[in-house]
């Protein structure tokens, strides 16, 4: 089954699967390889325009959404 999920706010619309290539990518960017995530927690906050992430129960932190 193919899905793709979008989510809505503000007249702003974002797929759910940029918003874990985007924090896939704050990972990478930090330094970490892909292969070393192996726990991700995403929570979407459109109300702040932010996502907060929680990698491997020890790094968080907050994006822009």
């Amino acid at each position: 089954m193919k899905s793709n999920v979008i989510l809505e706010f503000q007249g702003n619309q974002v797929a759910v699967k940029d918003i874990v290539e985007m924090a896939k990518k704050t990972w990478k960017d930090s330094g970490n390889k892909v292969s070393d995530l192996k726990d991700m927690r995403l929570y979407v906050k459109p109300e702040e325009n932010a996502i907060y992430y929680v990698f491997n129960d020890s790094v968080d932190g907050r994006l822009s959404l």
